[in-house]
């Protein structure tokens, strides 16, 4: 079972990152926290004769670890009721690995199992679910087997240990993630 979890927030041990710990708890897995990485935005190539260029940035190293994955969490607070800048930006790079033929990134991400943890204040638990939508969106473009999220009530640094059902939530897909990776 080779599992990632990639991490979308701007703050260090933040709610987001909390409670996917509870997700991640005993399971083996290479971690990836995008502040720490440099992606810069996309630009929008598709159309020019000679298609995506080469970009100095971490996105290519990042794509080879994500590729490698068999599971995939993805782990973002809840920003402007959307997924956080960096996640975003993140996101978008898959089109230009969608036209890198060296990769076949669209076979190469058919049956990832996908996960997705997100953590925000402001009625998270029905203000996140456009978001949720969008997570599944782009997971069957690509063939990705979406296979659970849990949302949790936090805003200041350490809510997210009074939201009790979003916790259990992520334990039981805990157990969840590592049965279906054996």
């Amino acid at each position: 079972m080779n599992v990632l979890a990639i991490y979308g927030s701007s703050r260090e041990y933040g709610n987001s990152e909390k409670l996917a710990s509870y997700l991640l708890k005993d399971i083996n897995h290479k971690a990836v926290h995008l502040r720490e990485m440099t992606i810069k935005p996309i630009t929008d190539q598709r159309h020019d004769i000679n298609g995506f260029q080469p970009v100095e940035d971490d996105f290519t190293e990042l794509i080879e670890t994500f590729l490698k994955a068999d599971s995939v969490v993805f782990v973002t607070p809840l920003y402007w009721y959307g997924m956080s800048g960096s996640m975003k930006d993140f996101f978008d790079r898959w089109s230009q690995a969608l036209r890198d033929e060296r990769i076949s990134f669209k076979e190469n991400t058919k049956d990832k199992k996908a996960y997705v943890v997100i953590a925000g204040g402001d009625s998270p638990k029905i203000k996140a679910l456009p978001l949720i939508q969008q997570f599944q969106y782009i997971f069957d473009f690509v063939g990705m087997k979406f296979e659970g999220y849990v949302v949790g009530e936090a805003n200041a640094p350490g809510d997210i240990e009074k939201d009790s059902k979003a916790i259990s939530e992520a334990k039981v897909m805990n157990d969840s993630l590592k049965h279906k990776n054996r």
